[in-house]
């Protein structure tokens, strides 16, 4: 059993799949990407595909992509 916190994980029936953490402050971000991190690092990929996205999303700021390849952007960019 994997024991890491994160917001949401979303599967597509592919079995591709993405994990958030959403953080209302910016400062939180380092947090939430180390979530992200250990999160990926527990993943058995002989029988799980590889997370597609790591992504914080946070009440404000840029959307960037990280050295670590983990997205940060700001909630006001998504859309329905």
């Amino acid at each position: 059993m994997i024991n890491v916190k994160v917001d949401a994980i979303v599967e597509y029936a592919d079995g591709t799949w993405g994990a958030f953490e959403v953080k209302l402050g910016v400062g939180g971000v380092e947090e939430a990407t180390s979530n992200l991190k250990s999160l990926s690092k527990k993943i058995n990929t002989e029988h799980v595909k590889s997370p597609v996205t790591l992504t914080v999303i946070t009440g404000n700021g840029f959307a960037y992509q990280r050295p670590d390849g983990i997205n940060v952007v700001p909630i006001s960019t998504l859309t329905i």
